[in-house]
């Protein structure tokens, strides 16, 4: 796996948490896609949500236990699993991994992904409005064109088109 460039946010020092994290999982989105159906969502709405964690079977084990959820795993390229939550045989987050040296010291948080219309229009406005693109924009097949981001405030985000 190729490792990402350094890529910093010099207002809060978190882009290289958000663009490691978040370009090593969507290199893997054509395999998970792959093994799932997700629907388009509107413009403006969340469209997917991932638990990038050190410890997936307790990060199951709870939202098992408190949600309901239950769980299918997707293999990734290096090995690892890719874990898919259903609700009502659905998909509806997942989880991502971080229990490799690749991702050591990267703290477990959720990623959410909205949905726009235009991503590469969005984005031009959004860094005109204070954002930081924390990588190019990027194209994953059969999921969607995506952009990460840091919002004014320092809080990470993906856009992306839904492809459909």
């Amino acid at each position: 796996m190729n490792a990402l460039p350094e890529i910093t946010c010099t207002r809060h020092g978190a882009g290289n948490f958000y663009a490691r994290v978040l370009g090593i999982a969507w290199r893997h989105a054509e395999q998970i896609t792959q093994a799932m159906e997700i629907t388009m969502t509107s413009h403006g709405h969340f469209h997917w949500n991932e638990l990038v964690t050190p410890d997936p079977e307790r990060a199951k084990q709870f939202y098992q236990n408190a949600i309901g959820w239950t769980f299918a795993a997707t293999p990734m390229s290096d090995g690892a699993i890719y874990w898919t939550a259903h609700a009502d045989n659905r998909p509806v987050a997942g989880i991502f991994p971080t229990n490799r040296p690749a991702f050591e010291g990267i703290i477990e948080s959720w990623m959410p992904y909205l949905a726009v219309d235009d991503v590469d229009a969005r984005v031009e406005k959004a860094v005109a409005s204070g954002a930081q693109l924390m990588r190019p924009l990027f194209d994953v097949p059969g999921v969607g064109r995506i952009a990460i981001l840091t919002e004014p405030g320092g809080a990470g985000i993906g856009w992306i088109t839904p492809v459909g």
